[in-house]
């Protein structure tokens, strides 16, 4: 694929996995603990909208994904055709009625709604099971310990990761370690233009990716 196509996909794609992870720990810190960052007319409108709420937030966020989750494991039973739709418009169903019923907040329907849906956009199954996953430690750890709790969870995790290996190669290699010349193919996708080389990670036997060029031959004569 074109880079001018590839390089705004794989941002979003990035975005998407970061907010899959992380958007209900942060919805959950900042309303439990770090309720100064947010501006003072939208800090009102949510305190308006958890008013009257039985649960703390952190059991809103641990109820509604839960639910989602359930949703979506019953919806792989079904037909492709109509899993996803379940999974999305079951939330969605019940998040309606639970704010109905006063039991959680419009705006946690919303996070959950949207880290789902965000969930969706990651291409690999193993890296849609692992942001399931994550998200659940990180919502305890913000209702725990706030912003300092995603932080010191965040770099747990990125500790754990530096710390193994795919087949001898680091897995967050180029990263860490840091190979400069292989960044173009990590966060964004330069031009094949400028990927002349192999990913020096992998240590291959030649660099090039076009290979040696066949010789010309001179031809001969009948």
């Amino acid at each position: 694929m074109n880079y001018s196509l590839a390089l705004p996909l794989r941002l979003l794609r990035h975005l998407m996995f970061w907010a899959s992870v992380l958007l209900p720990a942060l919805y959950v810190a900042l309303l439990t603990y770090n309720q100064d960052l947010l501006p003072t007319p939208l800090i009102m409108s949510v305190a308006a909208q958890h008013s009257g709420i039985p649960f703390p937030t952190v059991l809103e966020a641990l109820g509604m994904m839960i639910a989602f989750e359930s949703l979506r494991e019953a919806g792989t039973r079904l037909p492709r055709a109509v899993g996803q739709s379940v999974s999305i418009v079951g939330t969605l169903v019940i998040g309606d009625a639970a704010v109905r019923a006063g039991l959680v907040s419009p705006g946690m329907v919303i996070i959950v709604s949207a880290t789902g849906v965000a969930s969706f956009t990651l291409p690999a199954l193993g890296l849609v099971q692992a942001a399931r996953l994550l998200q659940f430690p990180f919502v305890i750890a913000a209702s725990l310990f706030g912003l300092y709790g995603v932080l010191m969870l965040g770099l747990a995790v990125v500790g754990r990761l530096a710390a193994l290996r795919s087949f001898g190669v680091p897995y967050l290699s180029p990263i860490a370690p840091n190979i400069l010349g292989d960044m173009k193919d990590v966060v964004i996708r330069a031009p094949w233009w400028m990927m002349r080389t192999q990913p020096r990670q992998f240590e291959p036997k030649r660099m090039s990716r076009l290979g040696v060029r066949p010789r010309k031959s001179r031809g001969t004569r009948n």
